[in-house]
């Protein structure tokens, strides 16, 4: 099975989760492009009153050509459950996320949502972390967090476009791609990157976290 087939099977048993008159997070990425999709189908088929609350203005433009009535996260006091990607998730059920520049606005749904549904196929699936931990600062913030995180052992590196310049996310912010190379102790390096007091860094674990992640997993 391809990783397209994969996504649009699980967004499909995605929907599942939601039911008429919810509030629904709708992360970025690929997976959450063809959730999308499908809410949108089961929207019209069910005639379901739904509100999506979108985390990028990608998602957003995706979420108004399917005629999904939309609303922003200060509008609502709740999210019944957001579906969102992975990077890579690994042995430990942690995640991290990031890779396509939403961090903050996806951490803000979070934190509103009473579910939230991670949708990953097999390949996502690791021992332990390989890839760079994304950091989302304030620009005036790059050079002390750099020195931060390199104190932590980490390698921060500027995330920057196809031309050579910087990553700008929707909030104005830069992400710093940290690499630590082979992560074995998930929990700590989140406890101590917490204590940099950056805008937003996506590693999460889903048997922990408050917003109660379910991975939806598919082989």
């Amino acid at each position: 099975m391809s990783y397209d087939d994969a996504i649009e099977a699980l967004s499909t048993d995605a929907l599942k989760f939601v039911k008429d008159g919810f509030v629904v997070g709708l992360g970025s990425g690929r997976a959450a492009t063809t959730l999308v999709k499908s809410l949108s189908s089961l929207i019209k088929t069910k005639n379901y009153s739904i509100k999506g609350v979108p985390t990028s203005l990608q998602i957003k433009l995706i979420a108004e050509k399917g005629d999904i009535p939309l609303v922003e996260a200060d509008q609502v006091d709740h999210i019944d459950v957001v579906f969102d990607g992975a990077d890579q998730i690994d042995s430990q059920r942690f995640v991290i996320k990031g890779g396509g520049g939403a961090l903050l606005r996806e951490n803000i749904l979070f934190s509103l949502a009473k579910k939230v549904v991670v949708m990953a196929d097999k390949t996502k699936f690791v021992k332990n972390f390989t890839r760079a931990v994304p950091v989302e600062v304030h620009p005036l913030a790059r050079n002390s967090v750099t020195d931060a995180i390199k104190k932590l052992g980490g390698k921060a590196e500027l995330r920057s476009l196809d031309r050579g310049y910087p990553f700008f996310t929707e909030n104005g912010n830069i992400i710093l791609d940290c690499d630590f190379g082979v992560i074995k102790n998930s929990k700590t390096l989140s406890q101590k990157i917490k204590q940099i007091r950056v805008f937003k860094y996506l590693l999460c674990q889903s048997k922990i976290c408050r917003w109660k992640c379910r991975l939806k997993i598919i082989d």
